[in-house]
């Protein structure tokens, strides 16, 4: 069936001409059984960004589309078009965001994409994979933005490319934009990681709860300039954007490695030059 929505009235569209949605853009579909069945390709391969995408498009959000109207008509929209129109190539050049002071943003995301060996160019391609089709409308610019500034909220926030630390990102996301893609994703993979280390002690629920609640009290980084953020102090930053330190997150970390459990190992077997920190 189709999921109710807010459709775009005909119409409606920025100052240069480009349609809020575009007339070929179909009406998103509720599929929620190809959700789930999605959510088990994932627990077998976790890098498979691919199904991530798919899941989010089996479960649209009612939102979406008056959150893409409030930003993308209005003046910060229009600002932020014409100075990050496409964000990948900003964030790609290491050599201009090396010139920021130590401390900035753009050297902890640098430090942080280095060390993954991550790329917003390679998850350019990986979304490409799901074979959604693009369209020239605010939707698409909108959706860009939010996919494209998935890793900053890993350095923003302290959560690291671990099961756990994924789970936390995407629930501080769904706390940022609310949809049933980041519940799932979320909440689920928070259980599946629990269930595997039912011994533990560690409070992994308590840790993606914190982290939804930080995404709530964050103003969306959707609407705020890349730019000017990635200049900013990075204490500065997350003390302006209200992200405490992911106390719980970190107090899962410290419980595993008492316990001889590796944070990077709960649900795949760890690549050789991943972290063991945190």
């Amino acid at each position: 069936m189709k999921y109710p929505s807010t459709h775009a009235a005909a119409g409606e569209a920025a100052r240069d001409g480009t349609p809020l949605r575009h007339p070929d853009r179909p009406t998103p579909k509720y599929r929620p059984l190809h959700a789930v069945r999605s959510f088990r390709e994932l627990l077998k391969d976790k890098e498979n960004t691919a199904v991530v995408f798919q899941i989010y498009d089996a479960l649209p959000s009612r939102s979406f589309l008056p959150r893409v109207r409030a930003l993308a008509l209005s003046e910060t929209g229009e600002t932020l078009r014409k100075y990050e129109p496409f964000l990948p190539p900003l964030l790609d050049d290491h050599e201009a965001l090396r010139a920021y002071p130590e401390g900035s943003v753009a050297q902890a995301y640098c430090d942080f994409m280095e060390r993954e060996g991550l790329t917003a160019a390679g998850l350019v391609e990986e979304s490409q994979k799901a074979g959604r089709p693009t369209y020239p409308d605010l939707i698409q610019w909108f959706g860009f933005r939010q996919r494209d500034t998935h890793d900053l909220m890993h350095v923003l926030t302290g959560y690291g490319r671990d099961a756990l630390g994924e789970q936390c990102v995407l629930l501080f996301t769904h706390g940022q934009a609310p949809s049933q893609g980041h519940l799932l994703l979320g909440y689920a993979g928070s259980l599946h990681i629990k269930r595997l280390q039912r011994d533990s002690r560690a409070p992994v629920l308590k840790a993606t709860r914190e982290a939804h609640r930080t995404g709530k009290a964050c103003p969306p980084l959707v609407g705020l300039s890349i730019r000017d953020l990635l200049a900013k102090d990075l204490r500065e930053a997350r003390a302006e954007l209200n992200i405490p330190a992911p106390y719980w997150y970190t107090e899962c970390h410290r419980i595993w490695r008492e316990e001889g459990i590796d944070p990077y190992d709960l649900l795949a077997p760890r690549r050789q030059d991943d972290p063991i920190t945190a």
